[in-house]
């Protein structure tokens, strides 16, 4: 008589756990403690348990599919995805092979329906939206996207009323560590550059952060420092051109962007000013560039790996109807030539 295979339910009774917890370490999601994942990798291999990715596939309704939307986020149509968001999908197309799902990529405009083409036609068992150039534009799709139910999860967007599930950098908190640094260097009359209104949430964070920091050290906030720009390098070059034409004194400037920052450092050289003698500069988002600058930026990191595991892990547990939260994950300060001081990494506080 031919033995039968053992199942994960086997391994889940060896190893004292639930069924869920053994297909999550299985295929090593942060998701499952080191201790769960040790005692379940023990039970199958006592089993001599192999995993069937094809039985898998056909034992469920789903097809181990997930869709990327990527919003077109700069006015420029030879660039029109945020240099951030590469690294990031980069993350999300490995871990996503790790865990058995293929990815479908679109970059999708604002006239656009997102997300129709996918949910409704079974293209894919959930979406990842990437980037809301302006929050308002997109509500309407949200509020659509909540009432039809297709599972899905926006990276980055602070509204906790629009998605089903929100993954993001905790804003404010990079904002705060990257202004509480240029303080720490010694500058006070410290400029930001980037936008602040409440459609445009991610960055509105960033200057609260901002603004918290200079509280704290008992700054004035000078409106005249706050310059508004999105996210191009022009941007940054217009931001910094305007506060030099306007006389605005500043010896630092907090961009809300790695792009504006090398902007404003490019304004900053073109007008004969050296940074960091007499500038100092700090970006967002630690973009592979910012090392290889001439000084290199200071800059706040994003940790696109566990951005990428993050959304992945959320949105396989609302495909599988499992409870799940909203996360904030903490940036870091790294600190390069563009600050003065030495080089170095801080985790937020």
């Amino acid at each position: 008589m031919k033995q039968q295979r053992p199942t994960s339910l086997d391994i889940a009774a060896l190893a004292g756990v639930s069924q869920t917890t053994v297909s999550r370490a299985l295929a090593q999601s942060p998701l499952v403690s080191e201790d769960a994942k040790r005692r379940v990798l023990e039970a199958a291999r006592a089993l001599r348990y192999k995993v069937d990715v094809n039985a898998r596939k056909l034992r469920s309704k789903k097809i181990h599919t997930l869709a990327v939307l990527i919003s077109e986020d700069l006015d420029n149509s030879e660039n029109p995805i945020n240099p951030f968001f590469l690294p990031l999908i980069g993350s999300i197309l490995k871990y996503a092979g790790q865990q058995g799902y293929d990815v479908l990529i679109s970059l999708q405009q604002k006239s656009d329906e997102w997300g129709t083409d996918y949910g409704f036609s079974r293209r894919a068992d959930g979406i990842i939206f990437l980037g809301c150039k302006d929050f308002q534009v997109y509500t309407h799709l949200f509020e659509y996207l909540n009432e039809v139910g297709d599972p899905w999860v926006v990276w980055g967007v602070n509204r906790l009323d629009c998605a089903r599930l929100v993954i993001g950098s905790d804003n404010e908190a990079g904002g705060y560590m990257a202004t509480r640094h240029l303080l720490d260097v010694g500058r006070r009359r410290i400029a930001f550059v980037g936008k602040h209104q409440p459609e445009h949430p991610e960055f509105r964070d960033r200057y609260r952060g901002y603004c918290r920091a200079l509280t704290e050290a008992g700054v004035p906030i000078d409106d005249a420092l706050r310059v508004d720009a999105f996210l191009a390098r022009e941007d940054g070059v217009a931001g910094v051109d305007r506060l030099l034409d306007n006389n605005i004194p500043f010896d630092a400037v907090f961009c809300a962007t790695d792009l504006l920052a090398m902007g404003a450092m490019q304004a900053l050289h073109r007008r004969g000013l050296h940074v960091p003698n007499d500038v100092s500069v700090v970006g967002f988002d630690d973009l592979w560039v910012c090392s290889s600058l001439s000084p290199a930026l200071t800059t706040i990191r994003q940790d696109t790996e566990a951005a990428a595991r993050a959304l992945i892990d959320g949105l396989s547990a609302l495909i599988d109807d499992e409870p799940v939260l909203d996360t904030q994950m903490a940036p870091k300060l790294v600190i390069r030539e563009s600050c003065g001081g030495l080089p170095g990494l801080m985790a937020a506080q």
